[in-house]
């Protein structure tokens, strides 16, 4: 049976799908229909052409009970790479499977700043265990970037660069590259020190290849090197990165001593946790920084409620507004029929302003001292959307009421409300931000609280100065 299994698995890499996920898509049903027939060997050779991201994802992929098997088809070198691309739930789940040395050798391995983001995740009984077990040099280096604050530029660097002094050769540092390439994170870049590791300027693996090999580093070094501290926040560092198209960013401490660096695909995490939290803020959920959906359904309920129960409460202040004006609404019953448009179209205005300033925000495309320029722009933009849409309202209320001055009460009430949303919608966040909250998580709720309150009681003033002398 197994040797009709391993004839079939020779012919996979023959296969040719059209695009990667139809790879990956392949790769993992084949692991698992291996895996149930118990063919080891044939699941082996299955994910030897295989890339170590696109195996710990057939790895995800598959059953629980089966996921340590397969990562024990791996070879020490590959389980060390595949071992970084998979989720923390699963990385803690292996070590709960093995215990043993074999798992901790591959911790022992890991980057320092892959090893130390994985040990944010775990309970800390369990990285205490590990920490105890890793040889002395890993643990002093997880150790120290374990002290540095959890979303700063010294939690996210590795310590794994190549340091070279302004008085070596070109050639002396490419012998330097020559040995320490396999302990080095990144060799596109090398950082000039002086003999106290302050940090000089930097040379580009391309400078040193076109350079004479007798040449002093001190001749191709470029000064005034663009660095973060160990204290900065990592989106500033991603930033940085991202504007100035670097592949590394040296880090230094508070006496501008070289520590560490931060690399683009590090950067390129934070990019994706920092925009996955935005726009679960937008929507008043609270992330922590977990996996949505690998989070405890409890814990959902509870982070989600808070803003649920905010927005109820505060919502109250409609009602009062609808009591408080009854009477028109008893007069003209009509007008009750168009207070969810108003108020829906209002909040969807809000929140176009509120996403195109919350998002320039983060990206800083919206300089210092543009704000009110910014909120005014806004604001006509939400008038000239309030004249269209009153128009076409007020066309369609007439229709469906037959009473003209209803009509017009919804489409003078429309434009007005456009022109408040746009004008909440883009100002909320600038407020909360120079408060120091975050705009994305405190706007949501607080646009659609004056929107909803502010609309209705501009809907029904508007309708009664028109209508309550009519009836």
């Amino acid at each position: 049976m197994n040797d009709n299994n391993n004839d079939n698995i020779t012919e996979v890499p023959s296969v040719q799908p059209t695009t990667r996920d139809a790879l990956r898509q392949l790769v993992r049903s084949q692991l698992q229909a291996l895996l149930e027939q118990n063919n080891l060997p044939g699941a082996k050779a299955l994910l030897v052409p295989v890339q170590p991201a696109d195996i710990a994802e057939a790895i995800e992929g598959l059953p629980q009970t089966m996921q340590a098997i397969a990562f024990r088809l791996l070879s020490k070198e590959e389980a060390i790479e595949v071992y970084e691309y998979l989720d923390s739930s699963i990385q803690y789940a292996l070590i709960e499977e093995f215990k043993r040395q074999d798992v901790l050798d591959i911790v022992d391995k890991m980057s320092p700043d892959d090893r130390a983001r994985l040990f944010d995740e775990l309970p800390a009984k369990v990285v205490k265990r590990i920490l105890e077990q890793l040889s002395p040099d890993e643990r002093q280096t997880t150790s120290l970037l374990l002290g540095y604050p959890p979303d700063s530029a010294g939690r996210m660097m590795t310590p794994e660069y190549i340091a070279v002094k302004e008085n070596m050769t070109i050639g002396n540092a490419l012998d330097r590259i020559r040995n320490l390439a396999n302990v080095s994170e990144i060799i596109y870049y090398l950082y000039v020190t002086d003999a106290s590791r302050h940090l000089i300027g930097t040379i580009s693996l391309r400078d040193l290849v076109v350079s004479e090999p007798q040449q002093l580093l001190s001749e191709i070094t470029r000064r005034e090197p663009v660095f973060v501290s160990t204290e900065t926040d990592r989106e500033e560092a991603a930033r940085l990165i991202q504007r100035y198209d670097f592949l590394a960013l040296p880090v230094v401490d508070s006496e501008q001593r070289l520590v560490g660096i931060i690399t683009v695909d590090d950067v390129m995490d934070v990019v994706e946790a920092e925009t996955t939290e935005d726009i679960y803020a937008l929507g008043g959920v609270e992330s922590g920084g977990e996996n949505y959906f690998q989070t405890n359904l409890f814990t959902v309920v509870r982070k989600r409620v808070v803003w649920l129960f905010i927005l109820l409460i505060t919502n109250t202040a409609t009602s009062a507004v609808i009591r408080a004006r009854e009477d028109i609404l008893q007069q003209v019953v009509a007008l009750a029929a168009f207070i969810p448009l108003l108020i829906d179209t209002g909040g969807n205005v809000g929140a176009q302003s509120s996403t195109v300033v919350i998002r320039g925000l983060n990206i800083n495309a919206i300089r210092e001292g543009k704000a009110w320029r910014i909120i005014g722009r806004e604001t006509i933009a939400g008038g000239l959307l309030g004249i269209m849409l009153s128009i076409v309202v007020t066309v369609w209320a007439y229709f469906l009421a037959g009473n003209l001055l209803v009509a017009i009460s919804v489409g003078v009430s429309l434009l007005a409300i456009t022109i408040l949303a746009s004008f909440a919608g883009s100002a909320l966040p600038f407020l909360f931000y120079r408060m120091g909250f975050d705009p994305a998580l405190m706007s949501a709720p607080f646009i659609t609280t004056a929107v909803d309150v502010l609309g209705v009681l501009i809907y029904l003033t508007v309708a009664q100065q028109l209508l309550g002398g009519t009836q």
